[in-house]
Order: structure tokens, then sequence, then C-alpha cells
């Protein structure tokens, strides 16, 4: 009896993390001492020094059963972005610069090429991110795990200089909410979708016009990454008051977290166009307006607070930055929350 016949592959954890090298080299960063396969991953500070007063911002988090669409698919390369996107996006509203992250693997057998595609998807999410992979796991997990399943995690690190910190603490009634746009479902609500549509091969890969794709590569287009477009819209003298991550639980939970007591986010659903996505989530399942905006970002995946004097030039320097925005709406006086109208 040894590990291997237990159902553990060493030689493959150490083919994987060979595969994988490629794919975190790109990620690297001039802070990054030492190499992949130490016992820990090490980033110098030199990043924090000319800062006033600097503040470690961290976020974790999961791609959650999206991964089911990744197995049907047999598509692996892409759902890595979803897990960077959805701990850095949630640093970028704080207004931290993501420096680093690790991810966790879980499977129940190691195939070592499966795994580097999904590295190579963390790797590019990083990439786009500005942060450095440098560290992370793979667990092989028989019994625990079917062969063909894995899930995946992971963990960032930013800073922010405390006086630069978006806080909401400054949002005031008459500032313009801009919402920037989401490439589609990105990485939440997707127990719902599972019980919309039927999880096959036939189905998900069905063409609609109206997506321009099939099913399966609308619902499995990953989410996209905001860092680039806020620190954009800052160097470009945006007031950025308030920025709210628009997760699980859509426009209710979220936006109200960047509010302060005593004001609302008023949201004029008018002011853009819903993607076919997600009117077709809609209409397949029998869901209800409220239910679609309290589950999912209906296609905006940041909204932001800004001064209304500044809200057209946001506009234009998201743009600039290559991502779409709109104004959204406004916040006004009231009980803390956000009305959709």
């Amino acid at each position: 009896m040894d590990y291997k016949s237990a159902g553990v592959d060493i030689e493959a954890g150490y083919r994987s993390v060979e595969l994988m090298k490629e794919h975190v080299r790109r990620t690297m960063r001039p802070e990054v001492l030492g190499g992949l396969g130490g016992f820990s991953g090490a980033f110098s500070a030199a990043a924090m020094k000319n800062m006033s007063d600097p503040v470690l911002v961290s976020g974790t988090d999961g791609v959650g059963t999206k991964l089911k669409l990744a197995f049907l698919m047999d598509k692996h390369d892409t759902v890595g972005i979803d897990c960077v996107a959805m701990c850095v996006n949630d640093i970028a509203c704080a207004g931290g610069e993501p420096l680093f992250f690790l991810d966790y693997i879980a499977c129940g057998k190691n195939r070592p090429e499966k795994i580097a595609q999904i590295v190579s998807g963390v790797a590019e999410g990083c990439c786009q991110a500005g942060a450095a992979l440098i560290g992370g796991e793979t667990a092989e997990m028989p019994g625990f795990y079917p062969e063909d399943e894995y899930d995946l995690a992971g963990f960032a690190v930013g800073v922010a200089d405390r006086p630069e910190m978006i806080t909401g603490e400054r949002i005031e009634p008459g500032d313009a909410l801009i919402g920037l746009a989401s490439s589609g479902v990105h990485s939440n609500g997707f127990s719902l979708v599972r019980r919309v549509f039927t999880m096959d091969e036939q189905t998900l890969g069905t063409y609609h016009d109206e997506l321009g794709r099939t099913l399966g590569e609308a619902l499995l287009e990953p989410t996209r990454i905001y860092v680039k477009a806020l620190a954009g819209l800052r160097s470009g003298g945006i007031d950025i008051r308030g920025c709210s991550h628009i997760t699980g639980g859509g426009f209710y939970e979220n936006v109200p977290r960047m509010l302060p007591d005593g004001v609302r986010a008023v949201v004029q659903l008018s002011s853009y166009e819903v993607p076919p996505i997600f009117k077709m989530i809609a209409s397949a399942g029998q869901i209800e307006e409220t239910m679609m905006y309290n589950t999912f970002n209906m296609g905006i995946g940041m909204v932001l607070a800004v001064p209304q004097t500044q809200a057209d030039e946001a506009v234009r320097c998201a743009a600039a930055s290559g991502d779409q925005a709109v104004i959204l709406g406004c916040i006004e006086s009231g009980e803390r929350g956000v009305v959709l109208q």
C-alpha cells in the first residue's frame, strides 16, 4: 500500500507545478522575493514606502457553482479569472491596489494539464489586476471530490494610503451614480441559473442570435476586473466617494453597503439597456424583476458615487480605460438604501 494506491499521486503534483510555472511567471512584480515552490510567498513592503499611512486591504472568495458549467463544457482556462476578479474588485472598491494573490485548488484527481489550465486563468486575472501570483495550493482529495471535479478559491492582498481610501463617508445628496458595465453574469447567481436552464451539452451548446454565441459561452464569460478602470478614473481626477461591487445579492444588497446614513441611492432603470443574457434568464425562469435585481448584476458590475459635476467626465475616463459606463442615477436624502425606478 502506498499514497498513490490511496488515490493521491505525488508525481502528478510535481508535474502540475512545472506546468504552471510559465503562467505564474507572467504575473511577477519587482517586489516578489524568491520563486514558486517555497513554503510561503514573500513580497517586499517597498510598494508602501512612499505612502503617508499605508493600509493593507484583503479579499477572499471563490468561483462558486459556476464551476459546474466549466465541468460540463470541459473548459477550465477562464474560471481562474473569475476567482481573481471576485477578490481584487473588492480591494479596488476600497481604493486599494492589489499586490499579490494566492489560489487554492481542491480536486478529486490531480490531472496536471487541467490544473495548468486553471492556473493559466488565475495568472491572466492577476495580469489584468496588476497583482503577482506568489503562491497557492493544489490539494488532491480522492473520495471527497469526484475525479472530474474541483473547487477553486483565492485570497488577495492590496494596499491603500489611508487618506485616499474610498469609504463612502463623503457621499452626499446630489452626487451622481456611475455604473460600469459587467461582462455578463460574472460569478454570482449560478445556483439559480442552473435551475433555470437544463445543464447539459445540448442546452449549453445551443447558439442564440441575441447572445451572438452559445448559451454556455455567454454564461462562462469571465468576470470583468475593474482595477485598472478605477485607477484610471482616479488618476483622471475623478473623486470617487463611494464604490460598490455588484456581486451576490445584486443591487439591493450591495449598493447600500457604500452609503452613509441619511442618504439613499436612486437608480434609473431606463439609463441603460439590460444585456440579453439577463432577459433570457428572466424569461426562461419566469423570474420577477425585483428578484433579478436582488440576485444578479443585471449588466452593471460596479456602482460608483461621484460629484454631479464630474459625472460626464467619469463616463469619458472609463471609456478611455476600455470600460463602458453610464450615469445610472443619483444620491438623495432619505433612509439608507437603494430605490430602483
